[in-house]
């Protein structure tokens, strides 16, 4: 995974520094430990390379015995993974290990409850940009191992029409000529709309993908008849567990959740080390 060392180079030197006093206090130089993941609740697995390069960064003698891959739903007390090493190591890895570990669960399996409610329907459950700052890549990772569909990696790789953008440019029809003129023949241009009217324009100054944002279901319903599958429909805002059913319904082709990376909760999962 590209800049996986340097996220974790981050992590480690946010919560080392220094040194690790507790452990260079008390525990004995050179002391055999393992230690087992254990789920503590279910979940679906996400970041168990992760989690394991982690250790190995720090020293790479570690061995990291992976019990169970990324995608696969755990019950709580199933075993993860077991790791051997210097007891100081293991200790000094477990917080990062773990925090990374829980919040990509986390991600995962919000996103794949997101994927179930809408089963059927033809919709797709898509990623945003809310993501935590420096995190993007492990947490859209972990959206695409719970079923999910990544939406642009950032602001470089794909045009997304806004609102600010439209009025900075004086209009849809402008903004999209002007999108277009810039842009390379493979790239395609999105749009966010708000009503009826905007949705019109958008098909007409030729948007390959229409942003419905906050609209009602009727009104919804309405503008993927206007747009009668000649493009792309994504629906956007006011999302959640009890509403992503009946707005897959309408007809959209994309449901964006920023949800799944902005409110994910870590999940719940332990290191237990014995000491050898």
């Amino acid at each position: 995974m590209i800049g996986l060392d340097k996220i974790i180079e981050n992590a480690l030197m946010e919560d080392i520094h220094t040194g690790d006093i507790t452990t260079l206090a008390v525990v004995p130089d050179r002391r055999p430990a393992r230690a087992r993941l254990i789920a503590k609740e279910p979940l679906v697995l996400a970041g168990i390379d992760v989690a394991a390069r982690v250790f190995t960064f720090l020293d790479g003698s570690v061995r990291f015995e992976v019990k169970q891959g990324d995608g696969v739903r755990l019950a709580a007390g199933d075993l993860i993974a077991e790791v051997a090493g210097d007891s100081a190591i293991l200790l000094q890895g477990e917080r990062v290990a773990l925090n990374l570990l829980q919040r990509m669960c986390g991600t995962a399996t919000l996103t794949a409850k997101y994927v179930e409610a809408v089963a059927g329907t033809g919709a797709r459950i898509v990623d945003t940009r809310k993501t935590t700052p420096g995190l993007r890549v492990l947490e859209k990772y972990s959206v695409r191992v719970g079923g999910g569909i990544n939406h642009r990696t950032g602001l470089y790789d794909g045009v997304l029409i806004k609102e600010n953008h439209i009025s900075a440019a004086g209009g849809i029809t402008r903004a999209i000529s002007r999108a277009r003129a810039y842009i390379p023949h493979t790239m395609k241009i999105e749009v966010e709309t708000e009503t009826l009217s905007e949705v019109t324009e958008a098909l007409e100054a030729g948007a390959d993908i229409i942003m419905l944002d906050n609209m009602d279901l009727a009104t919804m319903r309405e503008a993927v008849t206007i747009i009668g599958g000649r493009v792309l429909v994504e629906a956007s805002g006011g999302v959640n567990l009890e509403t992503v059913r009946g707005i897959a319904e309408t007809g959209v082709d994309i449901i964006s959740v920023g949800a799944l990376t902005h409110s994910a909760r870590a999940m719940d999962i332990s290191m237990l080390l014995e000491a050898e």
